[in-house]
C-alpha cells in the first residue's frame, strides 16, 4: 500500500449504501421514478370542486427527496415526469402526454421535482445528522410541501379554472389532511433509511 493510500483510505472505500457508486445512483433514481409511477395508480380518487385526484404520488415524491437528497431526488421525479410527457400512462388515472401539464393538476405535477429538491436540501443541509429523527424529517418534508406543492398547485388551478385565488385555495384544502398523514409516513421511512445508511447522502 502506498503512503497516499494509507493516509486516505476513504478515497477507495465504497460504503454499504453504495453512495460512492454512480451506477447505484442511477439505479436509485430509476427505482424511485418507477415507485412514483406506481403510486399514481393507488387511490386516484377525485376530490373537491376541482376534481384533482388524491393519490400516493406526494408520498413517493417527497420520499425521493428526503431519502435521495436534492439532486437524485429531483432527477427521479424529473424522470417520472419525462416518461409521462413522452406518452407512457404513468400519471393519475392512466393519463399521459404534455397536455396533462396544462390541466387542473398541472401545477402539482410541475411542483413535484422542485419540492423533492427542496425537501432533499433541507434534510441534507439543515437537518444534517438529525435526519435520523422522524420529527425533523417531517418538518423538512412538510415545509417543502407547503412552500412548493400547495403554492404551485393552487396557482395551477387558479389559471386553469380562471377563478379567484381564494377559491383556488378552497380547491386545495381537501388535500391537506392526507398530506399530513403521508408526510408522517415519509418521515418515519426516511429516518429509518438514514439510520441504516448514514452515508446515503454523501454524494448528492
Amino acid at each position: 500500500m502506498t503512503a497516499t493510500a494509507a493516509n486516505h483510505p476513504a478515497d477507495t472505500h465504497t460504503d454499504a449504501s453504495g453512495s460512492s457508486s454512480p451506477t447505484r445512483d442511477i439505479a436509485l433514481v430509476a427505482a424511485f421514478a418507477a415507485l412514483i409511477s406506481a403510486s399514481a395508480y393507488v387511490g386516484a380518487i377525485p376530490v373537491g370542486s376541482a376534481g384533482v385526484p388524491i393519490t400516493l404520488q406526494t408520498l413517493t415524491v417527497m420520499l425521493a427527496g428526503c431519502v435521495l437528497g436534492p439532486v437524485r431526488g429531483f432527477s427521479a421525479v424529473a424522470l417520472y415526469l419525462a416518461l409521462g410527457a413522452v406518452g407512457l400512462p404513468v400519471f393519475a388515472e392512466h393519463s399521459s402526454g404534455v397536455g396533462v401539464f396544462s390541466g387542473p393538476s398541472g401545477g402539482y405535477l410541475i411542483s413535484f421535482p422542485l419540492a423533492a429538491a427542496l425537501a432533499g436540501f433541507l434534510v441534507k443541509y439543515v437537518a444534517r445528522d438529525r435526519r435520523t429523527r422522524a420529527l425533523v424529517v417531517f418538518a423538512c418534508s412538510i415545509t417543502a410541501s407547503i412552500l412548493v406543492i400547495h403554492v404551485l398547485g393552487v396557482l395551477g388551478m387558479k389559471l386553469y379554472f380562471d377563478v379567484s385565488l381564494r377559491e383556488a385555495i378552497t380547491y386545495d384544502m381537501p388535500f391537506w389532511i392526507g398530506d399530513v398523514v403521508k408526510t408522517s409516513l415519509v418521515a418515519m421511512i426516511a429516518a429509518e433509511v438514514h439510520r441504516a445508511f448514514p452515508q446515503l447522502l454523501q454524494r448528492d
